[in-house]
Order: structure tokens, then C-alpha cells, then sequence
């Protein structure tokens, strides 16, 4: 018969997703989303399934939860706050407080023991700059350091990479597991609190939660409007209209791009393994890729023979290198199956079928610009 799952951000990328994935597998869904106007301008996405009770609400207000949580075995939290903005408290109230809200209703009304699971998703973000090592000074790979941001200082003049503070060599980067907590800027630091709140107040009150913490996510559903949602976006609205897109630094940052199937894959795993209770897992693709490279595979995906432009911009507060290391997770019997390509072809498929506006990658420049998040080295 199923379970009736009450998933949080429902109409949105992973989320809707997710909401599929639980329907065919019989069980009985709401979804709640407040639908906001940034990543949903036009209500409520064509692709919501009818088949899922709807509720348009805030997950930052108490009488929503009380009101959403009625019947429920099961919680998919998804709702989140994630562009690049500077309203700093929003990122907490939405991704923090709405998760404290959700264990204070369930222990106020008396709902833990009819809760069968809570799993909240989380970043690649909470780990910040990743793990890296000293090739000269431990050539042996056994003494980690946890970079902090880099300075304004150092992106000025054009020095993208992390040094080593003895010998000041670059350092290189290794996949960082689950272990590896170094939140670097508001977004970060959300999620890092929301990690937090769910496994102790899971812990402490009985109540089965896990935590995802995903990487780079790719495929179709993906927003157009967010003006900070990423590289697959960026380069794919740049090819749509025949424009070479901006690659940020010197385009050798390292990524861990992740399909959206092989997440929902991951969610539901999760769902019914008890060796996932308590614990936090990274889902990532297991590939490393440099932003060039990743442009370079669109390219050759699409057949698309336009170059991009590599000014020497930067967004101020990005990471220079991150991968996941999932081992955690393949352990309870996942595994990354599709690759970037399939990424790309699905996203692409997606939006040449959908009406995107010629403007919609310039405004979102144009917003960062305006924020003076989008910065330039001096020569």
C-alpha cells in the first residue's frame, strides 16, 4: 500500500523528481511548495503530478507544517533557498528554521512515533574548499588541509588556486567524504545548521533522519531563472542562442556533476535501507571534471562549435576544487549509472522544447553584476 510522504519543494528540480519516483512506486504524496516567483515565475511548473495532493504554502511558518505533516508516515524536506543572494538571513529562515519547525511540530503534537523517516537533502557545500594535501611537503598524501575562502586579495589578481601555507606550492585537491565540514559562505553554513538540527533532533527525539548531501545536480526540470544554479544552465541557454558563455577563472575548477536520476535513485535507497538512519551521505557522480572540460563535452554533445570567452571574471565566494567522495553511500548499494552526457542530451532535450526568453541568461548576469558578485581581476 505504500507510504503517504509529505516532500517539501515538490514542484521543484529534485523534488519533482522525486515526487515521480515515490508515485510509481504506489506510494501516496503532498506536496508543499510556496512556489517562489524566482524559481517558479510562471506558478506552478506543467510538470507537477496530478497525481500528488498540492499545497501552496511557506515552510517558514508554523501553522503550514501542523497543517502538512497530518497523515504523514514519511518527510522529504527539499525546500531550500540557494541562488547567490546577499539577504543572508533568508538563506537560514528557509533552510535552518524550517527544519527546527519541523521537529518542534512533530514533538509538540506528539507525531514522533507515527514519523517512519525524515531525510532532509544538504549540499556538496557544507564541505566547502574540499580536502587537499602538500605534494612537497607530505609527498605521501597523509597530512590534509582544509582550505578557509579564498581572499579578495588573491582573486584581484588573478591566483586561483589554493598554496600551500609552509612552502606555498598548489595544493592538490582530493575527494573530501563525508567527515570534511567547512562551510565558507551564507548557503553553506544554512545547510551545515540544517544537517545539525536534523541529526541531533532526530537523534535525541527517535525519529529516523538521514541526510543527503548532494553535488552538482544536472538533467531536465533544472531552473532557467536562478542566477546563480550552475554550469549545465549557463552553458546550455549560451549555446541555445548561439553565444559563447563566460567561463569563470581560468575554467580549470574542478566539479563533481551529478544526473538527476542517479539522486532520486539515492532518496529512495535511502528511504528503506535502516543502516541509512542517522548517518549523512554524499551523492555525487564520482567523475572529476574541469568547468573547460565540462563546456568542451557540451560542445561536443550538442555539435556546437563556439568558443568561450575566459575574461579572468570570478564570482566572489566560489569554490576552486570540490568532489565528493561517495564511498558511504556505494556501501549500502548505490551507484552513480549515468554520465554527463546523458546530463547534457536530457537537459538539452528539455529546454528546446520549452518557450525560454533571450534574455533569460543575461538578467541573471546582470543581477549578479548588480550584487557585485560577478568580479573582475585586475591586471
Amino acid at each position: 500500500m505504500g507510504y503517504r510522504i509529505l516532500v517539501t519543494g515538490g514542484a521543484g528540480f529534485i523534488g519533482s523528481h522525486t515526487v515521480d519516483a515515490l508515485i510509481r512506486q504506489g506510494h501516496r504524496v503532498r506536496v508543499l511548495d510556496n512556489l517562489s516567483k524566482r524559481v517558479h515565475p510562471h506558478g506552478r511548473p506543467d510538470h507537477f503530478n496530478v497525481k500528488a495532493q498540492w499545497m501552496q504554502a511557506d515552510v517558514r511558518e508554523k501553522g503550514t507544517w501542523e497543517e502538512a505533516l497530518k497523515g504523514m508516515d514519511v518527510v522529504y524536506h527539499f525546500a531550500a533557498y540557494q541562488d547567490y543572494m546577499t539577504d543572508f538571513s533568508t538563506f537560514f529562515h528557509v533552510n535552518a528554521v524550517s527544519t527546527a519547525l519541523l521537529y518542534e511540530v512533530l514533538v509538540e503534537k506528539q507525531m514522533t512515533g507515527k514519523i517512519k523517516k525524515i531525510i532532509v537533502a544538504a549540499s556538496q557545500a557544507v564541505m566547502g574548499e574540499g580536502r587537499h594535501y602538500c605534494p612537497d611537503c607530505f609527498p605521501g598524501g597523509d597530512h590534509f588541509i582544509y582550505p578557509a575562502i579564498r581572499p579578495e586579495a588573491q582573486l584581484l589578481k588573478g591566483a586561483w588556486d589554493h598554496r600551500c601555507p609552509v612552502c606555498h606550492r598548489i595544493l592538490q585537491w582530493v575527494p573530501s567524504d563525508e567527515s570534511v565540514v567547512h562551510p565558507c559562505n551564507p548557503y553553506a553554513l544554512s545547510k551545515h545548521s540544517q544537517e545539525q538540527i536534523a541529526l541531533n533532533l532526530g537523534n535525541r527525539y527517535g525519529i529516523p533522519t538521514v541526510v543527503l548531501r548532494y553535488s552538482i545536480v544536472q538533467g531536465e526540470r533544472q531552473s532557467f531563472f536562478n542566477a546563480y544554479s550552475g554550469a549545465m544552465r549557463i552553458f546550455a541557454l549560451s549555446l541555445l542562442f548561439d553565444t559563447g558563455p563566460v567561463i569563470f577563472e581560468d575554467g580549470q575548477q574542478v566539479r563533481d556533476f551529478i544526473n538527476i536520476q542517479d539522486v532520486v535513485e539515492a532518496n529512495l535507497l535511502v528511504l528503506e535501507s535502516d543502516a541509512a538512519n542517522g548517518c549523512v551521505f554524499n551523492v555525487g557522480g564520482g567523475v572529476p571534471w574541469t568547468v573547460l572540460d565540462f563546456y568542451r563535452e557540451m560542445q561536443k554533445t550538442l555539435n556546437k562549435d563556439i568558443e568561450p570567452r575566459i575574461p579572468g571574471c570570478y564570482r566572489f565566494g566560489d569554490t576552486r576544487h570540490i568532489v565528493s567522495d561517495t564511498s558511504r553511500l556505494q556501501a549500502l548499494g548505490w551507484s552513480p549509472r549515468r554520465t554527463v552526457k546523458d546530463s547534457i542530451e536530457a537537459y538539452w532535450a528539455y529546454i528546446t522544447r520549452k518557450k525560454v526568453q533571450a534574455d533569460a541568461l543575461t538578467l541573471a548576469q546582470q543581477q549578479m553584476k548588480q550584487m557585485h558578485v560577478i568580479r573582475e581581476m585586475k591586471t
